[in-house]
């Protein structure tokens, strides 16, 4: 009897085991690229908190710092939440052309074998969260433009529709198998998803919120630019997260995106400086490290589709326009966008995007499989046609969804603080909380 018992059992393993083996064998998922995608991840989040809360407090005055960075802390959180929710499924689930499914609602469905068909060789809850803090901080970078006046209620709203209005449905379009993607236009880590819509949403929200009270009149100098720099110096690194990592495997494609951000930075800040040296007399601070911002912002678009030369001359291309548009634009048009938002991410998410239609370079993006992706340069001019009806589309539809976002926030909440608490300072009028020498 114990002799037929252990035949039994041995008969049963051995049947499941074949059953097993090909469970195992059916598995993509890649241990370098889960490793180098959980890092990734962490740099990204890592640009949002503490990078651009450093960077955009110390631009401010020091009345309003911790209201600054207490909206990149919000952003992180709510976006998070909202996310995990209904963001990603409405983001990346699903091939519809204008919105995905709720199949993925609050991660459901997302086992510990399972991979997205958008990200075959890492787990689908790490995609989830890595996509996760590309949403967190484009809802952060638009309280840039109006720093120094925006309610913290306000901000908090605002986040929730607009991530829904503008934010989620241009991922899916872009990035999740929507109708843009099928037309053709190619955005390597977010010139349209976050720096267009980042910014052409940052302007819109300052013109209808009108200027900082003194603008143009008192010295609304940087409290601490020593914070700002090193808010840069976490966003550059980070940016090597961003723009590395949306290969989304640990390969020569996020080498060569990494090698042509750095350069694009490096480019960037070297040409605004000149500019800025050129005209003023001295090379600013501010303006170095704006410049470098710039950079970074313009090569995502392009940064896995393009040489590292290229990423040069787009820095290059990057610092001479975003310095122009934040100085003479700006100027020009008196709208004031408090931390230039427009300035560097519009404007540069707008070059970027069109750049990666002239220097899309086929060798980058080709895998074994598929044959890569050719700009103007590389015998495809439709390619920056494309590009360009991918920038028109998102900017048409940011501005209508911001509008809609800011009037709702406006009619349920209001936009703006009140005069004096505005004067007073929005760190102790919101949060009852202020800097100490």
């Amino acid at each position: 009897m114990k002799k037929l018992t252990f035949n039994a059992g041995l008969a049963i393993t051995l049947f499941f085991r074949p059953a097993f083996a090909q469970a195992a064998d059916a598995s993509t998922i890649s241990a370098a690229d889960t490793g180098f995608m959980i890092a990734a991840t962490a740099l990204v989040l890592m640009m949002t908190i503490p990078g651009l809360a450093m960077f955009y407090a110390g631009m401010v005055r020091k009345k309003n710092v911790l209201a600054t960075m207490a909206q990149s802390f919000a952003a992180t959180a709510i976006v998070s939440i909202l996310w995990f929710a209904f963001g990603y499924t409405l983001s990346f689930h699903g091939d519809g052309a204008w919105i995905g499914q709720f199949g993925r609602s609050f991660f459901a469905g997302i086992g510990m074998e399972t991979v997205s068909p958008l990200a075959k060789t890492i787990p689908e809850l790490l995609f989830a969260a890595y996509q996760m803090t590309f949403a967190v901080i484009t809802c952060a970078l638009v309280a840039g433009a109006v720093a120094d006046r925006l309610r913290f209620a306000a901000f908090l709203l605002f986040t929730v529709f607009w991530l829904f209005l503008v934010y989620v449905p241009s991922a899916h379009w872009v990035w999740g198998g929507g109708f843009l993607a099928a037309m053709g236009v190619i955005d390597f880590a977010g010139g349209t998803v976050v720096h267009i819509n980042a910014g052409v949403a940052g302007l819109l929200a300052a013109l209808v919120m009108g200027s900082r009270q003194g603008y143009g009149k008192e010295n609304l100098a940087p409290f601490d630019l020593s914070m700002a720099v090193i808010g840069t110096g976490l966003l550059w690194v980070g940016w090597f997260g961003f723009n590395g990592g949306s290969a989304l495997g640990a390969g020569s494609r996020a080498v060569f995106a990494i090698v042509a951000t750095h350069l694009a930075a490096c480019s960037g800040a070297i040409v605004w400086s000149a500019l800025e040296w050129a005209e003023r007399g001295k090379p600013s601070v501010l303006g170095v490290i704006s410049g470098a911002v710039a950079g970074l912002g313009t090569i995502t678009p392009a940064s896995g589709y393009v040489l590292p030369w290229h990423g040069v001359v787009i820095g290059c291309i990057a610092g001479a326009v975003c310095y122009y548009a934040c100085t003479r634009i700006k100027v020009r048009f008196k709208y004031d966008d408090s931390l230039d938002v427009f300035g560097v991410h519009g404007v540069g998410g707008i070059i970027g995007t069109l750049m990666a239609g002239v220097f899309a370079t086929a060798s980058v993006s080709a895998t074994a499989t598929e044959a890569g992706i050719s700009g103007l340069l590389d015998g495809a001019p439709r390619q920056l046609v494309i590009q360009a009806i991918g920038v028109v589309v998102i900017t048409v539809w940011c501005l209508i969804g911001t509008w809609i976002s800011l009037k709702a926030t406006d009619i349920l909440v209001g936009l703006r603080t009140d005069s004096d608490d505005e004067r007073m300072g929005l760190d102790l009028a919101l949060h009852g909380e202020a800097l100490h020498q």
